[in-house]
């Protein structure tokens, strides 16, 4: 069992609790507008295949660096397209007696099987979800992203069934996301679920843009800025942000 590996981080700190260990897996389906890590949508460009105790043991070098909180944290790309790999990767990890963290846009996600069956074995090795809700409106994110929300929105309510700690994360990009109407309906949803530790209003930004160029793929949002401290603190306010 081997996973595509795009890249590893050896200290992340935004990424889960405490200092992370961050493996970023090749491969995702959704093509959104202002996505930083382009350079993971092909899974084709992969030239760095690990096994998942190769992992761990690098993962490990670093585990006096975590302290009680940390570990490690998977993203993406969209991990859940290597679940599988996923799967023996955290089941391995807790083995060990590693915090296992998932950062997911939850775009695979389906009540069918085989997926789900899959999908719930991950949950048994899974401390913490990271999940990214790109927009609430059903076109709007179609339009962002290329795919309906309709089974992001799905996964979000089971992993509230089953009371899985859950941190949001929310993009604010004006024009798009930075829109009362939409900011009041994520509110609405995300205070409908039971299990939301934290939500994380992230402000859009450009620091990805290069990546777009050096692939040759038109950049969509070039006319727009970062939205504003105001605005930023307004979304904030309105989600629950409180850090």
């Amino acid at each position: 069992m081997q996973g595509a590996i795009h890249s590893l981080e050896s200290f992340g700190s935004v990424d889960g609790p405490g200092i992370r260990y961050l493996i970023f897996l090749y491969g995702c389906a959704m093509r959104c507008k202002y996505c930083h890590n382009v350079d993971t949508w092909d899974r084709s460009k992969c030239t760095q295949f690990m096994e998942p105790d190769e992992l761990l043991d690098k993962a490990e070098r670093y585990r006096s660096y975590w302290g009680k909180d940390g570990g490690i944290t998977v993203s993406g790309g969209e991990a859940l397209l290597q679940i599988d790999f996923l799967i023996e990767l955290f089941k391995k990890a807790k083995d060990r007696g590693i915090n296992t963290c998932l950062d997911t846009s939850a775009q695979p996600f389906t009540r069918e099987q085989p997926f789900f069956g899959k999908f719930e074995e991950l949950m048994k090795y899974t401390d913490l979800i990271l999940l990214d809700i790109k927009h609430i409106d059903p076109e709007e994110h179609k339009k962002l992203t290329g795919h309906d929300n309709a089974n992001i929105l799905d996964c979000a309510g089971y992993l509230s069934d089953i009371k899985k700690p859950v941190w949001i994360r929310h993009v604010l990009v004006p024009g798009i996301t930075d829109v009362d109407e939409y900011l009041e309906k994520t509110a609405e949803f995300i205070h409908s679920l039971n299990n939301v530790e934290r939500v994380d209003v992230l402000p859009y930004h450009t620091l990805g843009v290069h990546k777009w160029r050096e692939l040759g793929i038109p950049y969509q949002l070039e006319d727009v800025d970062p939205p504003t401290s105001e605005r930023l603190q307004y979304a904030k306010n309105i989600l629950g942000d409180r850090h």
